[in-house]
């Protein structure tokens, strides 16, 4: 039966890190996304406040101008003296429309188109706001409206719109148009029933033609979505690297025995794994060594839990420390039990290793005094080995260094015993 290769477990612990390094710049991304779409929606909603602001300005101009005319529509007209480019309007049917005071003063009456033509030239020259009268049939020939006002006129008379605000391009640069309707009142009638015009008729409309300066860019705007955009970037990647560290410290939690400091169980089962997949694909030998502290119940029992936590400390960095290879492997197998799996290592080789450890470990001199003849603790050591031309599973393998350490044990213990060789 082929036996399955799964990914490296290096490659598989260092998955997670990698995609938290991957997932970085994507979370940098969205989250510029985020405030450059915060920022353009700011933006908008501010040009859309600007555009608002102009249109309230071209409201108020116009109210305010149609209160100009409703007054002097009541009163039937003012009277100004005669003077300047203040002439008789040749427009208005009046036979009161002059009065001579004397030689040297005439009056003449202004109505509420004159009055509003005047008042769009003092405008015009001081803030270069312009009003302009019109209608589809004017009196005063000039009051003809131009294509878009006469748009806007029909739409008025059509009742599809009760005021019209927009930006339009002109030869002096863009201009804010804004224009509402005229609406015939009684005190109109004078005037304009000669028209044909009824009460409650539209007769016109009033534009004004306000400039349009470029909408003023927001700094505290800019300012504030770059800083946010900063320290959201900057909480990103400091949570990614206090994510990439706890996640170094529980992968390390979880692979290394918290008491010896060297790999547990969990972690040689998965190396067991890709040695011998190793072993199988290059045809190389591979060695198991099963080690055991001889008689380690009575050394806590008579020293205590404590004595003995610090006995597999010493035993387990003596165990990492004989091994001299990069690729030598050791980890705590369960209780007082080590393995040790040494890559392309013949019997010979894993024989010298086992040897060395069990030499160390006496050389510790932890006295156990349970421990006789020596007096001392002691291991008993398993060796297990696959030939290249062996197909032995790793399942196997593991039994066989078992059985070997359980001779070793009925042997006297503080020994080494090869799997189906007698004791070297």
């Amino acid at each position: 039966m082929a036996m399955k290769h799964p990914m490296p477990q290096t490659e598989r612990r260092s998955q997670p890190i990698r995609i938290l390094k991957l997932g970085m710049p994507l979370s940098c991304l969205v989250w510029g996304a985020l405030i450059a779409l915060s920022y353009t929606w700011n933006v908008w909603k501010n040009e859309e406040q600007y555009l608002a602001t102009l249109k309230q300005t071209g409201r108020s101009f116009f109210q305010q101008i149609e209160l100009t005319r409703e007054w002097n529509a009541l009163h039937g007209g003012v009277y100004v003296a005669v003077h300047g480019e203040t002439v008789p309007n040749p427009y208005l049917a009046d036979p009161m429309r002059d009065i001579r005071i004397n030689a040297d003063l005439v009056l003449t009456k202004i109505n509420p188109a004159y009055m509003t033509r005047q008042i769009s030239e003092i405008a015009s020259s001081q803030e270069n706001i312009k009003f302009h009268i019109t209608s589809l049939n004017p009196i005063r020939p000039q009051n003809m409206a131009d294509a878009r006002e006469e748009e806007a006129l029909h739409l008025f008379e059509q009742g599809r719109v009760q005021e019209i605000g927009e930006v339009v391009d002109s030869e002096a640069g863009p201009t804010y148009f804004y224009m509402a309707p005229l609406v015939t009142r009684k005190p109109c009638l004078k005037c304009h029933q000669s028209q044909g015009y009824l009460e409650g008729d539209i007769r016109g409309g009033i534009s004004v033609t306000i400039p349009f300066p470029s909408i003023p860019f927001s700094l505290p705007l800019a300012v504030g979505h770059l800083v946010i955009g900063l320290f959201g970037i900057g909480g990103i990647v400091i949570l990614n690297r206090q994510l990439a560290k706890a996640y170094e410290v529980i992968q390390h939690q979880a692979i290394i025995d918290a008491l010896t400091g060297i790999p547990n169980r969990w972690c040689f089962t998965e190396r067991i794994l890709e040695e011998a997949n190793r072993h199988h694909r290059q045809q190389e030998p591979l060695s198991l060594l099963m080690c055991d502290i001889d008689n380690f119940k009575a050394f806590n029992d008579t020293y205590g839990h404590g004595a003995g936590d610090a006995c597999l400390l010493r035993v387990a960095r003596t165990i990492k420390q004989s091994l001299q290879r990069p690729g030598d492997f050791c980890a705590r197998y369960g209780g007082e039990e080590f393995v040790i799996i040494l890559p392309n290592t013949e019997t010979d080789g894993a024989l010298h290793v086992a040897r060395s450890i069990i030499a160390n470990i006496r050389a510790l001199a932890i006295k156990h005094e349970k421990s006789l003849p020596e007096g001392y603790v002691t291991a008993s050591i398993g060796v297990a080995t696959t030939t290249s031309n062996q197909a032995v599973s790793h399942e196997i393998l593991m039994k066989q260094a078992d059985d070997a350490l359980y001779q070793a044990k009925n042997e006297g213990r503080n020994c080494v015993m090869v799997f189906a060789m007698e004791h070297a």
